[in-house]
């Protein structure tokens, strides 16, 4: 007897719904995006309320996902050893911790003190990474695993729209007496139709500080949010599922090979930590780009606003249709074509700083949105039992954010758009990635 209601998707054979779960696990990818956006923010808040270089500015990416590199093996062996329950409170308590550390932080007022507290909110989003993913993968039946993880991600990109919206209307919020609608209005007028002109100089934007201060409603904020989910989690029953039980292990004659004779494995692995580099790389100098562009006039505010309701917006459009793409595309060829089209619009980036450089920047959101994901099963496909494994290495790549920023704020030190060669170069191999994936067998 066919069971195709929407419940099915979280019901596994025995009858069990883990409905439930499953919506409290995707509020956690709805958090670690919003975390992971509004980096974006601080880096350009810190370089003029602490007067950073571009370069120095790097270091707030370098210290969030730098926690990758120190915690993701840990936060595997603890969810392996205790469950996935222990890892995802250890997860939501270290968030709130760095959240609530930005209190004592703006006190002291000094990056380091800033720094630390993002090193510990990202450790635990790194708690909270490692066990999310393989674990929508488990409440339901093995044949809609897909379907699940592409819901979850959406839930994530919504974090992602929000993250330099709020942090944008908070932290920049005295640098203009217009209302949030008049100033994206304002930057969409000058980026698409040019008839903008020069209202405010930028130099006028930059001298008009906010205090450090200003950080501490959208952390603090998230660090209730964290707290109150946490609670639930303590008092939620999470079924605790092999994660065996909920993934396909066909081509089981590829076991006795270790990962790193895996081809297509090690090709993602790559893949992966230079597809984190170029969208960090790029969240972290789009506002730095945008105001550059003298003859647009925009402020930083309207830069974050471009950044949360423009870029972040066709990112959770192009998560909400790439599943249905995929169904009449190959992922591989997908993921090469629109790494691309991106390298073409890094190209736009460099060449064009204008209002079409900023709407190829802003463009290239729409494409890197599936690539995360597609990577990621790519790489782990036809893996078996050695699936677990390799999850944890993927999310280990993630480490790759920390390095872009830093060098694109060095080579972009006096002209922004030079810096965007990074995540061209980032895309390029993407693209041969993604092509060269439909002829591995495994």
């Amino acid at each position: 007897m066919k069971n195709n209601n929407k419940s099915s998707l979280f019901k596994r054979e025995d009858g069990q719904s883990y409905l439930f779960p499953f919506i409290l696990i995707t509020s956690l990818f709805l958090l670690w995006g919003f975390a992971h956006s509004l980096l974006d923010v601080l880096n350009k808040h810190f370089q003029d309320s602490l007067h950073l270089t571009k370069a120095q500015s790097g270091a707030v990416q370098a210290a969030a996902y730098g926690a990758y590199f120190l915690m993701a093996i840990p936060a595997g062996i603890i969810a392996k050893k205790f469950g996935y329950k222990s890892g995802i409170i250890t997860g939501l308590v270290l968030f709130a911790l760095g959240a609530f550390w930005f209190v004592p932080a703006v006190a002291i007022n000094t990056f380091w003190a800033f720094l630390l507290g993002l090193l510990i909110l990202f450790c635990g989003l790194t708690f909270l990474e490692t066990v999310a993913n393989p674990y929508t993968i488990v409440l339901g039946p093995a044949e809609t695993s897909a379907s699940r993880i592409n819901l979850a991600q959406t839930f994530n990109a919504i974090g992602w729209i929000l993250g330099p919206l709020v942090g944008s209307i908070l932290i920049f919020r005295n640098e203009s007496e217009k209302s949030i609608l008049e100033l994206f209005a304002d930057a969409v007028e000058k980026v698409f139709l040019g008839t903008g002109s020069v209202v405010q100089s930028v130099t006028q934007a930059v001298e008009e500080h906010t205090s450090n201060s200003a950080l501490m409603l959208p952390y603090v904020g998230l660090g209730i949010l964290v707290v109150l989910v946490l609670v639930l989690f303590l008092f939620a029953k999470l079924p605790e599922i092999n994660p065996e039980d909920g993934t396909t292990t066909e081509n089981m004659g590829i076991e006795d090979k270790s990962l790193i004779q895996q081809k297509h494995f090690v090709l993602a692995v790559i893949a992966q930590f230079l597809y984190v580099a170029a969208q960090t790389g790029i969240g972290s100098f789009f506002i730095n780009y945008t105001i550059e562009v003298k003859d647009l006039g925009l402020n930083e505010m309207q830069g974050g606003l471009l950044l949360g309701l423009g870029g972040m917006s066709l990112f959770a459009i192009g998560r909400f249709t790439g599943s249905f793409i995929m169904q009449r595309v190959k992922p591989g060829t997908l993921l090469g074509t629109f790494a691309l089209i991106n390298t073409l619009l890094m190209l736009f980036v460099i060449f064009c700083h204008d209002r079409f450089g900023v709407i190829a920047l802003i463009s290239c959101y729409l494409f890197m949105s599936i690539m995360f994901p597609s990577i990621f099963a790519l790489g782990i496909r036809g893996l078996g039992n050695k699936t677990k494994t390799a999850s944890s290495i993927l999310i280990l790549t993630i480490v790759g954010g920390a390095i872009a920023p830093a060098l694109m704020g060095y080579i972009g030190a006096e002209r922004m758009n030079l810096g965007f060669i990074v995540p061209m170069l980032c895309f390029g191999y993407i693209a041969c990635f993604g092509y060269i994936s439909n002829r591995i067998k495994v």
